[in-house]
């Protein structure tokens, strides 16, 4: 029992130094600039095992050098009460829940009246054919966006979510709503190997990110979610359509 209660006590303070880690790290933030993400590095190991080379567009510019217009694009695509939430949108979680719920449930009742194939008889125990899974949608804000790139891993399990919860706590206690988006906007991916607002503008307009125009803006915005896709896609008609109805909405967006 007493190596039990000391094990315990051992878990627990690892626990406590892990998080006083990273809140240093957060700290430190407020006036230094990460040199990376966790994200960033594994996307590096990934294209050095794949490719054997690794092409990287990455350069950090002040918040005053970003375009208002990505910025407001980028609040209105990822994260509308950006400005108002203290790290974590309670409202879009249920939203995103009970989307997926029904999704669930959708695919589940076309599961179960799938016809089966005319011209061969299946036996009782046989699976029908399959159906396409639902697509799977998050209600994270920017900030929780952040903490996961900044130090975590891309596996989905309870334990990680609650430390991107606990991140997501230390980086709105520790810094203003100005730095979180200065940090997420000159870190989060792009394309492939493709980092920051700056590189993404000179990779796919030539031009700095504080040039940028609005609707320019607006297409980068509905980039993110999945930027690789996109930009193999770039005159993927959904993308257009999307960046038109974000450039729409930009004028209504407060930013930090």
């Amino acid at each position: 029992m007493k190596v039990m209660l000391r094990l315990l006590c051992l878990v627990m303070l690892a626990g406590l130094a892990l998080q006083l880690y990273f809140a240093g790290r957060i700290a430190l933030m407020a006036v230094v600039n990460p040199e990376s993400t966790a994200f960033e590095r594994s996307e590096v190991y990934r294209l050095a095992s794949t490719t054997g080379s690794v092409q990287w567009r990455q350069q950090w510019v002040p918040y005053s050098q970003l375009s208002d217009h990505l910025k407001r694009a980028v609040i209105a695509s990822e994260d509308a009460t950006f400005v108002e939430h203290d790290g974590v949108d309670i409202e879009a979680l249920e939203k995103a829940w009970d989307k997926n719920a029904k999704a669930e449930q959708k695919a589940l009742q076309a599961q179960q009246s799938a016809p089966r194939p005319p011209t061969q008889k299946l036996p009782n125990n046989t699976a029908r054919p399959a159906v396409k899974s639902p697509k799977i949608v998050g209600g994270s804000t920017i900030t929780q966006q952040l903490a996961k790139n900044l130090f975590l891993s891309g596996e989905r399990t309870l334990l990680r979510k609650a430390q991107e919860l606990v991140l997501t706590l230390l980086l709105e206690t520790l810094l203003s709503k100005q730095r979180i988006l200065e940090i997420y906007l000159n870190s989060v991916e792009w394309g492939e190997g493709v980092f920051g607002a700056e590189a993404a503008a000179q990779h796919y307009y030539r031009k700095p990110a504080s040039k940028l125009s609005a609707f320019e803006a607006a297409r980068l915005a509905v980039m993110l979610p999945r930027p690789k896709y996109f930009e193999t896609r770039p005159n993927s008609g959904y993308l257009s359509s999307r960046a038109g109805t974000i450039a729409a909405r930009m004028g209504a967006v407060d930013i930090p």
